[in-house]
Order: structure tokens, then C-alpha cells, then sequence
């Protein structure tokens, strides 16, 4: 690559980036080979022309090597706001491997509850070694963040907001707003209205500011509810509460009820992605961040949910063997019992979703969730029925044996009913109890639908065929 190339280089990623949405795979081998070739000045430019996530897509997609020579020579190129993004081991790991001081200057242009975000994972000395570089006033700010507990609404707050007393006017209120304008936060949508001890009056949306009198007082244009959050608050009850009111603001209280930050809607919706993401996955006895954990530390993860899930099957097992006799004189349920443990453990997974869901979102409680149950249970009948008149016309067919496609109609129905009974029933059992129905869930029910498949199939078949 010649110095007169450097220019269509750039041309090159510019087109492309039109031509797509983010960063695509051509782009980042355009940028790696620009990094190997050395051209330092043409690509602090393509670097400074990313967007922000265009710029985590290349730092999440490129290999460690190469990310550790991009973010030690070009760190100063990224917006700060980079980082936030960044999936969040790969972001412990990045920053970790960086000076305190750099790290320091990230944070200190980043809001309040973003960078708290950003060391809070961090090895707690290199995390007092980033205090101490940081001005008195972030550092106090992000101290006192550390001391609210893991995932409640003191940790999501951002202590930049707008808060007027509620005696002053619109007009007031205006003026105030545009000789502040370079100490207000970069983007707020409402003014938090507050009395002389500082505690919270209503809220005022920026458009009814605007669309007022200069001479109508504040208290009058205020919102006619106002929904506070506590900072001890678990941010999943944060999350509910903006779902549920539609908010997109909302003030964050101390135990004397003092305003000392808020919560805007930007920062529930990652909320909300972190706590789906995370059931998702714990349905599968999968950790978050495993696409860039060390392969030890995946494994190592794994193993114990795989082990469970071992235990499980050879209870399943020990089932069949009980049975072997019976599947000796005949081969034919050898051949149809995957097929009863197999439905009986979707048919499972389905009620289980719409539970764990359900739990998630707050839609179950003790006035409903045997209403719950019994619909799961119920659809578990009706497809059970169904599908034993398909799978036993199919058998019968198959086999030459009528009484054979009636055992396995009234194991499929057997099985499918114990599916929705207990696919709803376990999550929102282990609900109550304090257990996390996302995780537990799942191995309790493929026991039980294996178990239940096998033991009625096999069962039923001793009793009618052999």
C-alpha cells in the first residue's frame, strides 16, 4: 500500500458505509490493514469519523491483539461514550489493560451514571487508582455511587439533572435555563420541581415550559403525578415502574425523601435488554458475556449446568432400564419413545417461556397464578389430545398394531399434560419460594417431562403389549 492509496482508503470505507448499516466485515479488514501497515495519521481520521457504534463494533469484532495496539495508540480518537457500550466483560478486560489516567480522562467526560458503570467492575485498588486521578467532584460523585447496592436505581441515576424551586415563573425558568445553558446536562427532557429542603414538588415536561405564559408560575403547569424512586430501589422495580406509567423521566430520592439524582429512559431500556438477555440465557445454564470470556472461565461456567443436566438423564435412564425387558420383546418402543420425551419437552419449553416471562414482567401473583396454571395445563391437554390421534393413526399404521398407537396416544397425552402443568407450575413454584425461576427452571422440568414420557410409555406398554 502506496501513501498516494491512503486517500481511496478512505473513499473506500466512506461508500461502504454507506452502502450498510454499522460496521461491515470489509470496513474492519480495511482498518486492521491500515493498523499493520502503520498509516497512523489516515487512521486516527477513520477512526475519528465512526460513529459511536460503529467504533464498538470494531473493537468487539477485531482480535486481541489488534485491540490492544488500536486502543493504546488511538484511545484519544474514541468518543468516551465508546466504552459504555462496550459488552461488558470485554470492557473490564479493555480498560484494565489501560493506564489509570487514561481511563480517568474517559471518565470524567462521561455522565455520572456512565461512569459509574464503567468502574464498577473494575479491580477495586485499580478502581481507587482512577478515583484519585479523577477531580474532587467526580470523584466524590462516583464514591458515593459505589456505596448504593448492585443493581438498584443509586447505581443507574445520573447526577446531572435540572431542578427549579416551584415559586418561580415560566419566564424565569427560561431565562435561567439559557444563561446556564453550558452547566446544564447534554440531554434532559424534564425540569424537576423542588421546595427550599429540597425535596420533590412535581416534574415539568420541556414542552409545557415552552408552550406557556412567561408569566404562568411553575406549580401550575407541573405534572399532576409524580412517581419518585427510592435509591435502594432494585432496578428491575424501576424498570416496571417506567413500563407501566410510561415515563421517561423520573427523580431518584434518598431516605429523607431529598432529590439527589435521576433515572431517564435511555438508561431502563438498557435496563431492560440486561435483565431479558440475562433470563435468556439462564434458561439455557448460559452466563452473559461468554462471547468474550477466556475459554477456562466459559467452560468452566458451563460444566456445573451440564453436570445437573447429566444428573437428570440418568434419572431418565435408570427409568428405562426398569423397563428393558419390556423393550426387548419389542423393538418398536425403542423407536417411538424419543418421540413422546421429545414433545413432551417442547410442549414444556412453551409454558415455561410464557411463565418465566410472566414473572419477569410482573404479570403473576397470587390472584392469578393458578389461573395461570391451569390454562397451561389445560392447552397441554388439547394438543395432547391432538397429537395422540396423530401419532397414534401413525403408529398403528407404521407398526401394524392398533394397540400399540393407543399406547403411545395416551402416553402423548399423559405427557404433554404433565408439560403444562409443571412447565408453568415449577417457575412460578420456585418464584415463591426466592429461587430464580430462570435458572432452576428448565432442569426440573426435562426431568420431569422424561421422566413422566418414559415411565407412562413404557409403563402403558408392559401393561397392554407385553
Amino acid at each position: 500500500m502506496s501513501v498516494q492509496e491512503q486517500p481511496s482508503l478512505t473513499m473506500d470505507l466512506n461508500e461502504a458505509a454507506a452502502e450498510s448499516i454499522g460496521l461491515s466485515d470489509a470496513r474492519i479488514a480495511d482498518i486492521i490493514a491500515a493498523l499493520h501497515e502503520g498509516y497512523a495519521q489516515d487512521l486516527s481520521g477513520l477512526i475519528a469519523s465512526l460513529s459511536t457504534s460503529e467504533t464498538v463494533d470494531l473493537i468487539q469484532k477485531i482480535g486481541t491483539d489488534d485491540r490492544k495496539v488500536l486502543l493504546d495508540e488511538f484511545t484519544d480518537f474514541f468518543d468516551p461514550d465508546v466504552f459504555s457500550e462496550l459488552d461488558p466483560d470485554l470492557r473490564r478486560d479493555t480498560l484494565s489493560e489501560m493506564e489509570a489516567h487514561k481511563v480517568a480522562r474517559i471518565v470524567s467526560d462521561l455522565d455520572s451514571d456512565d461512569a459509574l458503570d464503567l468502574i464498577l467492575n473494575l479491580d477495586p485498588i485499580f478502581q481507587k487508582e482512577i478515583l484519585r486521578k479523577l477531580s474532587a467532584k467526580d470523584r466524590v460523585t462516583l464514591e458515593e455511587g459505589l456505596t448504593f447496592p448492585e443493581d438498584s436505581a443509586g447505581r443507574l441515576m445520573q447526577r446531572e439533572f435540572v431542578a427549579i424551586p416551584k415559586f418561580w415563573t415560566v419566564g424565569k425558568t427560561i431565562d435561567y435555563l439559557r444563561a446556564a445553558a453550558e452547566d446544564l446536562p447534554d440531554d434532559f427532557r424534564d425540569i424537576i420541581i423542588i421546595d427550599p429542603a429540597y425535596h420533590v414538588s412535581g416534574e415539568l415536561p420541556l414542552d409545557r415550559l415552552v408552550k406557556s405564559k412567561r408569566s404562568e408560575k411553575i406549580e401550575n403547569i407541573t405534572l399532576d403525578t409524580t412517581h419518585t424512586v427510592p435509591a435502594a430501589m432494585d432496578q428491575e422495580e424501576v424498570a416496571m415502574i417506567f413500563r407501566r406509567e410510561g415515563l421517561s423521566t423520573a427523580p431518584v430520592i434518598d431516605e429523607n425523601e431529598r432529590l439527589i439524582g435521576v433515572i431517564t429512559i435511555d438508561d431502563v431500556i438498557d435496563v431492560i435488554d440486561e435483565e431479558a438477555a440475562e433470563d435468556i440465557l439462564k434458561l439455557a445454564g448460559v452466563e452473559g458475556g461468554d462471547l468474550y470470556r477466556a475459554v477456562l472461565s466459559t467452560t468452566t461456567s458451563r460444566f456445573k449446568w451440564l453436570f445437573v443436566n447429566l444428573i437428570t438423564a440418568i434419572v431418565a435412564s435408570l427409568v428405562i432400564a426398569m423397563f428393558d425387558a419390556t423393550i426387548e420383546q419389542l423393538v418398536a418402543l425403542a423407536v417411538l419413545m424419543p418421540i413422546v420425551a421429545s414433545m413432551g419437552g417442547n410442549a414444556g419449553t412453551q409454558a415455561l417461556t410464557v411463565a418465566v416471562r410472566a414473572l419477569a414482567t410482573k404479570e403473576v401473583s397470587e390472584t392469578n397464578m393458578f389461573r395461570i396454571i391451569w390454562k397451561e395445563t389445560l392447552v397441554g391437554t388439547l394438543n395432547g389430545v391432538g397429537f395422540a390421534i396423530i401419532m397414534g393413526l401413525i403408529a398403528a399404521l407404521w407398526f401394524s398394531s392398533p394397540l400399540l398407537g393407543f399406547v403411545i396416544g395416551a402416553a402423548m397425552i399423559l405427557n404433554l399434560i404433565c408439560a403444562g402443568l409443571f412447565g408453568a407450575g415449577i417457575p412460578i413454584f420456585l418464584n415463591r419460594i426466592g429461587a430464580d425461576p430462570a435458572l432452576a427452571s428448565t432442569v426440573f422440568l426435562t426431568t420431569v417431562t422424561d421422566v413422566v414420557g418414559f415411565f407412562g410409555f413404557l409403563g402403558l406398554a408392559a401393561l397392554f403389549l407385553v
